[in-house]
């Protein structure tokens, strides 16, 4: 699995307390934010490390080519994952599974790491499929890409990318949604922070995950398609205007 190791990140982030008084933000933001933040800078060292060598390549894969940026933005992931859940009111089990995808992108494409420029691209498509995946009730493509900071065109793009390059394997058994709580849980441990522990809790009767025996048997039958914007399945009003606008580069 995804894990920040031994680096640590000078940006800020949100802190436990902050989550879960002050901003009301549920728990799993501040393990992923964390543990995200920390695999960032990682792999930021991993590919300045690489950039040294003599002949001054980097040497890392291009599977994740149509997620990079021209630059990093300037939103953190604390608040781009705060930013993602107060305007889709999607359910904290959908971050856990978008970083299912996340972490299973690197283990299919090894060769290709997560860093600053294709970070927050990887997580608003994750979790929009992952939000489509688990809750009976979801915002659609356009909605997400307002809140993520991209053009509807573009998120479409990136919804197929990330499914072909899962290879549309996005169901999820409650045994393995489970052993990335925990997995989230002991990152917090390890770094000090002290036990928080995640929301396990689905928020419809759609949202209960598979279980091993079925996973297997619909791996390779996709039910995810980029919904058409005439054509959505869209069962709430649309948000509330966002206080604040954002678009990447």
């Amino acid at each position: 699995m995804l894990t920040g190791g031994e680096y640590s990140n000078h940006s800020r982030q949100l802190q436990p307390e902050t989550c879960q008084t002050e901003l009301n933000l549920p728990r799993v933001l501040c393990v992923l934010s964390s543990t995200l933040e920390k695999l960032v800078a990682r792999n930021e060292k991993l590919v300045h490390e690489l950039s040294q060598e003599v002949d001054g390549s980097i040497r890392i894969g291009k599977s994740l080519n149509a997620f990079h940026g021209v630059r990093a933005p300037s939103i953190s992931i604390p608040k781009y994952l705060e930013r993602i859940y107060k305007y889709t009111n999607c359910s904290p089990s959908c971050f856990v599974v978008g970083y299912v995808y996340i972490d299973r992108l690197t283990h299919l494409h090894p060769d290709s790491l997560v860093i600053s420029l294709n970070i927050h691209r990887l997580l608003v498509t994750s979790v929009m499929i992952a939000s489509k995946m688990l809750d009976d009730e979801h915002y659609n493509n356009a909605v997400y890409a307002r809140v993520g900071g991209v053009s509807n065109a573009e998120l479409n793009k990136l919804e197929l990318e990330l499914l072909f390059l899962l290879d549309f394997g996005v169901m999820v058994s409650s045994r393995v949604f489970e052993s990335y709580c925990l997995h989230l849980e002991k990152e917090m441990v390890v770094n000090g922070t002290g036990l928080i522990k995640v929301e396990r809790a689905l928020a419809s009767p759609k949202a209960m995950l598979m279980d091993e025996h079925d996973h297997n048997h619909l791996n390779h039958e996709p039910e995810i398609l980029v919904e058409d914007n005439n054509n959505s399945n869209q069962s709430s009003p649309l948000p509330q205007i966002l206080d604040s606008e954002l678009t990447f580069s």
